[in-house]
């Protein structure tokens, strides 16, 4: 049985787990497989994406399309959450995004979001201690790789401990 929190941890130390962990990923998000997202590290408390400039990402002056930089942010991000929390205990469920757009993206790019215990307890586990949903903001830049800065984006992220979720999968 597969299983994403081993594959997102062998990752973390074997390029060959990556590459098996970007396959994955784009069976199980087939919406984000025309775009070629890629995992290019992962670590316990980091995720760096990358978005190809190729015509499926281009908008109409042959920049990379500002809806594939915002799936961009949010697929980082989100991988990051269910890397730490994964999916057992947890529903995640994207509620907001907020993106503004700095410069034109006319070559490869990539998205970083990290987090460090103390983001993790003051956001989710002390405010889950006492609520039974929370509101992550989760803040991603995508850099393309001259550095120019494209996008600066807020993913609010619901998270629900499954045992207080009224609806059922």
């Amino acid at each position: 049985m597969f299983s994403p929190d081993i594959l997102f941890k062998q990752a973390q130390h074997s390029r060959f787990k990556k590459w098996v962990l970007n396959l994955a990923l784009d069976r199980m998000i087939p919406f984000n497989r025309p775009h070629g997202f890629r995992v290019l590290k992962i670590s316990e408390h980091e995720v760096k994406t990358f978005i190809p400039y190729k015509k499926n990402n281009f908008n109409h002056i042959k920049g990379l399309h500002a809806t594939a930089l915002a799936t961009l942010s949010e697929f980082t991000t989100g991988l990051m959450l269910l890397s730490i929390l994964g999916n057992k205990d947890y529903r995640i469920i994207l509620q907001r995004l907020d993106i503004e757009y700095h410069y034109q993206g006319k070559m490869d790019a990539t998205a970083i979001f990290k987090v460090d215990d103390e983001w993790l307890s003051e956001k989710i586990y002390r405010p889950l201690e006492d609520q039974d949903s929370v509101i992550v903001p989760c803040p991603v830049m995508v850099h393309d790789v001259q550095g120019n800065l494209l996008t600066t984006a807020t993913i609010y992220w619901q998270l629900k401990p499954w045992k207080k979720v009224a609806t059922k999968v």
